[in-house]
């Protein structure tokens, strides 16, 4: 499940305040991969996804290999 369209802007706000993320350069700079995440980083991410209903944040390894 993703994120639904209206959970967007809320969802993208909650992830850039528990990364302690203040400008939309640097969101996006996360959402490339260029910046990993820290195991702290990792749960906090799940959790805001999971707020929003998504349960599997990552994917599977075998879809991003396919």
């Amino acid at each position: 499940m993703q994120v639904r369209n209206k959970d967007l802007q809320n969802c993208k706000r909650d992830l850039m305040q528990c990364l302690n993320i203040t400008t939309n350069v640097g969101f996006r700079k996360r959402l490339k991969g260029e910046y990993e995440p820290r195991v702290s980083e990792y749960r906090a991410i799940e959790a805001v996804f999971s707020k929003y209903g998504v349960t599997d944040v990552w994917g599977r390894a075998e879809q991003a290999n396919s």
